[in-house]
Parts: C-alpha cells; structure tokens; sequence
C-alpha cells in the first residue's frame, strides 16, 4: 500500500478529541510536510535549474495534475503574471476534467491516459518546454501518461509525488518526493500531501523567476499596477530602492509608465 494510503497511528483517535486536541494533531502533521520538503531541497534545485534552462530557450513551465493537485499547479500559475509581470502563457496550468474540475471535483478525469496527452497537444507542446507533472499518490493516468507523452518530444519532465516507487518518482527526468507519510484524516492528500506540493510549486516559480531577473532584491520588480493595493505598492518599492518621497516616485513612474524596472534602470540624477 503506498504510504499517502495508510492509517496514521498518530491520529487514530481523532474522533474522540476535543477542537484544541484536534488542531494540535493537525498541526504536528503540517510540520512533517514541511520537513518532507527541506529533504527534496536538493531534486527541487536541479528542477529549478531546468526549468529555467527551458525558459531561457523559449519553452514554457507546464503543471498538470488532477483533483487537489491539479489545483495547486493551477493556482500557482496563475499567479505568475500579477506577481513577476510575465505573459500568463509562459506558466501553463492544466487540470484533469478542464475548467470546471477547478470549482467541482471529477474524480474519475485522473484515470485517463488520452486525455493527458491530449490537453498537452492542445496547447501545442514543443521540446523546449518544461512539464511538471503533480499527484500526490504518483500514479494517476492523466499526469503519468503526459509526462511520457512530454518526454517522447525531448521535453524535461518532472514530478512531484509524495510516494517513493511511484511512477512519478521513477518516470520523471527529475523527481521530487516529498515524503509525507500517511494523512491525519486516511487518504485525504488535500493535507499534509497538499501542503507539501504548494511549498514545493511555490518554490520552483519563485526561484525561476528570481533567476530570470525578475525580482530587485526581494521585491517584484515587474509588478504592475493593477489596483488601488498595488499601486500604493509599486509606489512603496520605487520609495524604497530610491529612498524617495511618494510624490517623487509618482513623478518617476509617470514618466516611465509605470514601470518599476524603467524607475531603476533610469535612476541617475536622484
């Protein structure tokens, strides 16, 4: 039986404790997710460095995965463009069962093999792509068969699974497991498998995206403007690499349309 399917012994009685009880079960399990992670730091690196290597070349950053995986490759790609300013079709999001799986669960989408394949055709998928492939017991057909379908194209491929010996552990070009053990409640890899997985996506486009140079220091450097809490925050950035007055920044962003990253590279003068 693979580990993400076992009982815990840890929470065997959690049916019979008290709410603080409960929560502090749960919470000493969120801490093991975040201890699988530190352990894969070293397969998360060689799968940054490719995907970088596949962004440089002009390929894509590709999720796929089913169910509660597959919603975390989403959520993770769609936040690239707000926070880094990259165009939403560099970071790819794909789920089984399409759309509507993000809002009303399809259990059964992650069984098909065709399908896979077929929404990464759909997306006209090239060698230069990078296609991380996401499910936390490591065998669902839809991810599996994508990746093999990735991998017959030259694309890198990687996986991120909580099971060693899984097909994701052993058919990806780089495999990341984050050892997670068996859920508080049995099965629900929603949790500590869950967490494991939106750590290790945000890593890898945080990483990426700090290498490709879009991140001054620690702050987003391509952030646009979009609402009224953004702006006060491009506003905030340009004050803190200048060390200017808000109305001096409004001054220099109007100028450079706002653009942070023409604010800095056009600083003389100050």
């Amino acid at each position: 039986m693979w580990k993400t399917e076992m009982r815990n012994p840890n929470t065997m009685h959690i049916d019979k404790c008290e709410t603080t009880e409960i929560l502090r079960l749960i919470q000493a399990e969120n801490v093991v997710a975040v201890d699988a992670v530190a352990n894969a730091i070293p397969q998360i690196a060689r799968a940054c460095d490719a995907i970088e290597a596949s962004i440089r070349a002009g390929g894509r950053l590709i999720y796929m995965g089913a169910g509660s995986s597959g919603r975390i490759g989403v959520l993770d790609a769609v936040e690239c463009p707000p926070t880094y300013g990259v165009p939403r079709e560099l970071v790819v999001g794909l789920i089984a069962g399409g759309y509507d799986c993000m809002f009303r669960a399809a259990e059964g989408a992650e069984d098909s093999a065709e399908a896979g394949i077929a929404d990464l055709r759909a997306i006209d998928l090239a060698k230069e792509d990078a296609v991380v492939g996401i499910s936390a017991a490591g065998n669902a057909g839809y991810v599996a068969a994508a990746l093999e379908y990735a991998r017959s194209l030259g694309c890198v491929t990687i996986g991120i699974t909580s099971n060693f010996g899984s097909r994701l552990d052993l058919e990806s070009d780089i495999a990341i497991v984050t050892d997670t053990g068996p859920e508080p409640i049995t099965g629900s890899t929603r949790m500590k498998a869950g967490s494991a997985q939106k750590m290790v996506c945000n890593m890898l486009t945080t990483t990426v995206m700090t290498r490709l140079g879009m991140v001054y220091e620690n702050l987003m450097i391509n952030l646009k403007p979009t609402n009224i809490k953004l702006r006060r925050r491009v506003i905030s950035i340009v004050c803190e690499i200048l060390s200017c007055t808000e109305e001096e920044a409004v001054r220099r962003l109007d100028t450079h349309n706002w653009s942070i990253r023409d604010v800095v590279d056009h600083r003389e003068g100050m």
